[in-house]
């Protein structure tokens, strides 16, 4: 006997298929079975109701309601985007959309909707990661792969090389299991499909740094330098803080720096050691200065007594070691104090600590070939009309040769894009700085000073969009507006 299936239409024309299962007509010897071979009876029923759901699901299509969801697993870069990039980096503010306030300094949007085709063989806009030939991904080659390099804290990986704050800034640091993820997957080709990594690797929960107590840079011999450093402080929950205090040198005489070593807890923006242009409003020694209150509002009297500031130091990497070039000292005059301005973020539910310790090392004067001077070059004879975007654009013109060791930018928050050109020359109006980050400006030192001849200069190209009711000038106040250049040369 066996069971025929009759696949038809149902009722109204529909193209779903309906299975049919009938017998023929039973043999007689097919009830002699059932009374003297019931174990055989058995068996040839199983068959028979095993073909007829055979039948049935071969004539059923797929996709139908009370079919079960074959599940699919998920690919290696679904897993990183999910466990890695969605949670620790395409947060707002930082990488989840254009709309972030640091989407112009980065440019990098990593939210699933275009994390791989902005990651995947793109230049990267770090300065530095740029000119070492680093993509933000680059297939098979973790090593020159930017992305790599920022998720993992400890520098010593690539040659102590700094590509700016590690990531995610102000969140606990990613894991050695999802660092190590990451790794393979570029490694690997990084594929967009396909699972290339063992998955349990997001699993591992092992730290990636240690929660070690800080520990203060090694203080400079007698006589070889000093040593300025700014104690623990606390940063609050989901807060930036970004505060400063004075400290004195400790010079009694005019000293010949010609380098500076910077150390910082981790989820520093950045950090900026300033002098003073005039000393006849000095803020209080020792006592710190926070650029917001605890409500975020802004600290009228703190953005005041940045307008006397003059650049001296700086970074924006967790350590820092710069040296002038050879014969090259930055003069700093008797009895000189320094106003120390870090810049933290804090993305927890947790309060974190921060802790700043910097080394100014000196030279003997007679070792010193070229005196360097902070750069000082600002407009303040400018106006923004209400409700307008405006360019400012200013030369500055060298009667003497310059040479420039180091640039970085200052304005208020009407700025969105600070431009440093080269003015005259063969190099006319080759772009050496970009900033669009007012409140923490890009500091370069240049591994080749630039070279200016007499009647050649600079030009600052700042584009400002005035979103007030009034219009703005150049003024000390926050709610005022600056255009100046920072930075080191020497003539």
């Amino acid at each position: 006997m066996h069971p025929t299936e009759v696949c038809h239409p149902t009722k109204e024309g529909s193209s779903l298929l309906t299975p049919k299962l009938r017998l023929n007509r039973v043999d007689p010897s097919f009830v002699g079975m059932t009374k003297h071979h019931g174990k055989k009876m058995k068996t040839n029923l199983y068959i028979i109701t095993l073909g007829g759901l055979l039948a049935f699901n071969a004539c059923k299509p797929a996709g139908t309601a009370d079919e079960p969801a074959v599940p699919t697993e998920k690919s290696s870069f679904t897993l990183m985007q999910e466990r890695v990039l969605t949670p620790s980096c395409a947060t707002v503010g930082c990488h989840a959309s254009d709309k972030d306030p640091s989407f112009a300094q980065h440019g990098l949007v990593l939210s699933a909707e275009g994390a791989f085709a902005n990651l995947i063989n793109v230049l990267p806009k770090n300065r530095l990661a740029l000119a070492d030939g680093l993509m933000r991904v680059k297939p098979f080659i973790s090593a020159q792969s930017l992305l790599f390099h920022k998720l993992n804290v400890d520098a010593a990986h690539h040659g102590g090389k700094q590509y700016g704050n590690p990531m995610p800034l102000g969140m606990t640091p990613l894991t050695v299991g999802q660092i190590e993820f990451v790794r393979r997957w570029i490694d690997a080709g990084a594929p967009r499909e396909g699972n290339v990594v063992d998955a349990t690797l997001l699993d591992d929960k092992t730290p990636s740094v240690k929660a070690a107590p800080f520990e203060l840079l090694p203080k400079p011999a007698a006589g070889q330098g000093y040593q300025l450093n700014m104690p623990e402080f606390s940063v609050a929950p989901n807060f930036e803080r970004e505060l400063f205090v004075r400290r004195e040198l400790g010079n009694p005489t005019d000293i010949y720096v010609n380098r500076v070593q910077i150390k910082m807890r981790p989820n520093s923006h950045h950090f900026i050691a300033y002098g003073f242009r005039s000393n006849n409003a000095l803020p209080v020694l020792d006592v710190i200065r926070d650029l917001r209150n605890p409500d975020g509002s802004a600290n009228l009297l703190t953005f005041l007594s940045m307008q006397n500031h003059i650049f001296m130091a700086g970074t924006q990497t967790p350590s820092h070691d710069y040296t002038f070039p050879d014969g090259a000292a930055l003069l700093m005059p008797a009895n000189m104090s320094l106003d120390l301005n870090p810049h933290y973020v804090n993305k927890t539910n947790v309060p974190l600590p921060g802790e700043i310790s910097m080394n100014l090392y000196t030279v003997d004067k007679s070792k010193v070939v070229n005196v360097v001077r902070s750069l000082n070059e600002a407009n303040t004879s400018f106006s923004l009309p209400a409700g307008k975007v405006t360019v400012i654009i200013t030369n500055f013109t060298y009667a003497k040769p310059r040479t420039i060791l180091a640039i970085t930018s200052h304005t208020h928050k009407l700025a969105q894009k600070f431009v440093v050109k080269i003015k005259g020359g063969a190099r006319n109006g080759e772009v050496i700085y970009t900033n669009t980050d007012w409140e923490s400006p890009e500091i370069v030192n240049f591994k080749t000073p630039l070279l200016l001849k007499a009647g050649e200069g600079l030009t600052s190209e700042v584009t400002y969009n005035n979103t007030t009711a009034k219009t703005v000038n150049f003024g000390l106040m926050s709610e005022d507006e600056m255009n100046i250049i920072f930075g080191y040369f020497y003539e």
